[in-house]
């Protein structure tokens, strides 16, 4: 029996990998979160629910690395970037569990979009992309043009360029990147690549609704362009593991990398419904066991909704990092 730690028991990812793995019955799974009022950590036995500290504390991966201890731990699965960012290059110290994440390069390629478009550059999928200022000024821009910070997630940041005028004006302080505009529909592709990198899974699906950065609503489509420029990206990042890849089409139609977050998505739930339980594969890829050779999926649709999940009063952990919010 396998004993599995889930982190980021608050957010949509976290809560769709949880509920994957419980339907093993050869897994014991750990749930944890900054906060006691995270609703993931309620889907398993109160003996199996934790609090840590948020990912940006320096007693983050030391209070990992004593869970791994106190409840023999074999596998760690983080579902938060900050998280992941924090325990990228220090998994050593969860031994003798192991982070089942990206290794290091893949995890701080994939979290920088200049850097990730540079490694990507070569695929012909990489839109144009350069630092704001002179480098920005520099380019003959077909207008308008697309600017964005180089690190962080969702839309946080993000402005139209719509002429010359506005590329000169743009800030040099908030590490800015300038790329030609995708006005076409955008996909999300969850990827799954084994421990030679071996594409196993790419699962493109529309994002119908978005709330807060998350697909609320959409369906997976059978696209071989879209799946053929997600697994490019994944194996010029040398992903192994998970990744979502996010794809817009250009003004010719042609699907270009927008950016890839390295970690499990929130709107899983519609990939597993689709035939690929990336959780579930995720567990067998980093404890050493073998993955199919390349597995099908099916045209499916969703919606998504809120679910309650009632405790009884002191059931509910206390956490004196409640009400803060950890970036995800």
């Amino acid at each position: 029996m396998s004993r599995i730690l889930v982190t980021g028991a608050g957010g949509p990812a976290g809560v769709a990998v949880i509920r994957s793995l419980l339907r093993r019955d050869d897994l014991t799974v750990f749930a944890a979160d900054m906060d006691g009022w995270a609703s993931g950590l309620y889907l398993v036995p109160a003996a199996q629910r934790r609090l840590v500290p948020p990912g940006r504390d320096d007693d983050f991966v030391p209070a990992l690395a004593r869970m791994v201890a106190d409840d023999a731990l074999d596998l760690v699965i983080s579902t938060v970037d900050v998280e992941l960012a924090a325990l990228s290059d220090r998994r050593g110290e969860l031994s003798p569990a192991v982070l089942a994440a990206p290794a290091a390069d893949t995890l701080a390629v994939a979290l920088d979009k200049l850097l990730l478009a540079d490694r990507c550059a070569s695929t012909g999928h990489a839109p144009r992309t350069v630092p704001a200022g002179p480098d920005a000024q520099a380019v003959s821009w077909e207008f308008p043009a697309f600017a964005k910070p180089r690190q962080g997630a969702g839309s946080r940041g993000i402005r139209m360029v719509a002429d010359r005028a506005e590329l000169d004006a743009l800030p040099l302080d908030e590490g800015l990147i300038v790329q030609d505009l995708l006005p076409g529909e955008e996909y999300s592709v969850d990827v799954l690549a084994d421990a030679d990198g071996r594409i196993v899974a790419a699962v493109p699906r529309t994002r119908a609704r978005v709330d807060s950065g998350v697909a609320i609503a959409g369906r997976t489509v059978h696209d071989p362009a879209l799946e053929e420029t997600a697994a490019a990206v994944a194996r010029a990042i040398g992903l192994v593991g998970v990744a979502n890849v996010q794809l817009r089409r250009d003004r010719a139609g042609v699907p270009k990398l927008l950016e890839v977050n390295p970690r499990f998505p929130g709107a899983l739930p519609l990939t597993i419904s689709a035939g690929v339980d990336i959780p579930s594969l995720v567990v067998d890829l980093f404890l050493g066991r073998p993955l199919p050779e390349r597995l099908p999926f099916r045209e499916v649709a969703a919606v998504r909704f809120l679910e309650d999940v009632v405790v009884e009063i002191d059931d509910v952990l206390v956490s004196e990092h409640a009400g803060h919010q950890e970036e995800s």
